[in-house]
């Protein structure tokens, strides 16, 4: 999930109470935290209409009943990238998909780091010392995040979006 600098400072500094009350609902039974902040963001009138109804998950669920997501395989790595959610799940342990993210989404060598836009002629696989460090607060989105943009856009944009939003 990805939460708002407005909303971050309401869940610390709770001028209304709400984050704690939640807080101690939560601390008083079995479940899972998930759903902490959608309960929150949901009940406080300022950012009930803040939020869009998607976790920014490709999953591949069993048909019917959804109960319990498919591992992600190669077979799925078109669609994961076509629906341009930025994470996935689930996968299996040493899964081979997840090499192939790394080096066609990510262009991350095996034993490397994914390059960035910080170091002067990069190679993936060294450090450069500081003096090599360009402008850290140049930021070009790459495709990655030209995808998150275009997912981001197609859920704002959809016609039955306001009545997704919390009720």
């Amino acid at each position: 999930m990805m939460l708002s600098r407005q909303f971050v400072e309401y869940m610390l500094w709770g001028w209304d109470n709400l984050p704690r009350i939640v807080l101690m609902y939560y601390a008083n039974f079995l479940s899972s935290p998930e759903g902490y902040f959608h309960t929150v963001i949901c009940n406080a009138e300022e950012f009930r209409n803040t939020t869009v109804n998607h976790d920014l998950h490709f999953i591949s669920w069993d048909n019917p009943p959804k109960q319990h997501p498919h591992f992600l395989t190669a077979e799925h790595y078109r669609s994961m990238v076509e629906s341009n959610a930025p994470f996935g799940r689930k996968f299996g342990r040493n899964e081979p998909v997840l090499d192939k993210i790394d080096t066609e989404l990510l262009g991350r060598n095996a034993d490397g780091y994914v390059p960035g836009m910080w170091f002067s002629h990069a190679n993936p696989n060294i450090t450069k010392p500081y003096s090599f460090v360009k402008n850290i607060t140049e930021l070009r989105p790459g495709p990655g995040a030209k995808r998150l943009k275009n997912l981001i856009n197609g859920l704002l944009s959809a016609e039955d979006f306001l009545k997704n939003q919390c009720s």
